[in-house]
């Protein structure tokens, strides 16, 4: 047997595991796979049902922070009109190879795709407070501690600030030197201004006052969640127009982590616009080589008839190299 039919494919939040043939009374567990903080391993068992397990690997990490995953999990034949069996979503704490048995009563033969969506994935917590590690993300942790609950209070109660920006919805004030600091393009923009004494006015009605919001806190380090996640295609905007780099980086890490059917080819477009290989990467990925391309038909011809001709070029190139494959 060779060393792929063990192999897990993963991207962001999906993994899937191709299986050629899986002979009766046949034991089989695939090669360890990652996906947020944790090992995984899959099995499968052929006898008079198809038993499938999903776990962490035993280590240190699963003992101390054990993780509770949701997910959903499929079993696809890609042949033919490509049938799907789904198990519902799930949500369970997974230390052993018995938190999770998936038993299928119907009959198994030839190639098939055991497909796992992880939706969210937490640590358990003794006192209950179970915190999901998504949701934090890596923008948490794009800002250095230090120095930044001073900022952070400069920017909320006005201290001194010397710039306005003007939302499309209201207004926001904060301190050119701050900004000039980390964007060229408002350095440039302050040059002259700063000089003067007075109040420098700035228009940003291409964003909300609550996308304003984000961008300035995170800004001076004090990115809040609740508040940049909602707005990250218009903070992708000012970062590109602004030529906040780190920010875009930031942004463009947290849009990999959640891509799924709703937003792929909203993500797709942006990531062909702003010049995100990653995020295109990932989310061609997540369409072709996972197969949720299936499972989008009517918003995908919709897409493909506004969409940028190379971008739907591209996916026809995947989808042709798809079909080489498996």
């Amino acid at each position: 047997m060779s060393d792929s039919a063990h192999r897990v494919e993963t991207t962001s939040r999906l993994a899937q595991w191709r299986i050629d043939s899986l002979a009766s009374f046949t034991f089989r567990e695939s090669d360890p796979f990652t996906i947020g903080n944790w090992n995984w391993r899959l099995s499968v068992e052929k006898s008079r049902t198809l038993i499938i397990r999903l776990y962490s690997e035993v280590s240190k990490v699963t003992r101390e922070n054990p993780p509770i995953a949701s997910f959903i999990i499929k079993v696809i034949w890609p042949s033919g009109d490509r049938k799907c069996l789904v198990h519902p979503v799930t949500e369970k704490l997974l230390k052993s190879n018995d938190d999770f048995v998936w038993a299928i009563d119907v009959p198994l033969t030839g190639k098939f795709i055991i497909d796992v969506e992880f939706l969210d994935l937490k640590t358990a917590s003794p006192d209950g407070k179970d915190s999901s590690i998504w949701k934090e993300g890596l923008t948490r942790r794009q800002s250095s501690d230090s120095a930044l609950s001073l900022l952070s209070r400069m920017l909320s109660e006005s201290i001194r600030t010397d710039i306005v920006l003007n939302a499309s919805n209201g207004s926001l004030s904060a301190h050119g030197a701050v900004l000039a600091s980390r964007s060229p393009v408002f350095s440039s923009m302050f040059r002259d201004s700063l000089k003067r004494k007075g109040m420098c006015t700035i228009d940003v009605s291409e964003m909300s006052v609550e996308a304003c919001e984000a961008l300035l806190n995170y800004v001076y380090g004090n990115t809040r969640k609740e508040e940049f996640l909602p707005h990250r295609l218009s903070l992708l905007d000012a970062a590109d127009k602004y030529d906040i780099s780190d920010l875009k980086e930031a942004i463009e890490e947290s849009l990999v982590e959640d891509i799924d059917t709703r937003n792929v080819l909203e993500r797709l477009q942006s990531a062909t616009l702003y010049q995100l290989p990653k995020l295109k990467s990932c989310c061609m990925l997540y369409l072709v080589k996972f197969g949720r391309i299936f499972d989008i038909g009517d918003d995908l011809k919709v897409f493909l008839k506004c969409a940028d001709r190379e971008v739907v070029s591209e996916i026809f190139d995947h989808v042709l190299g798809a079909w080489k494959g498996f």
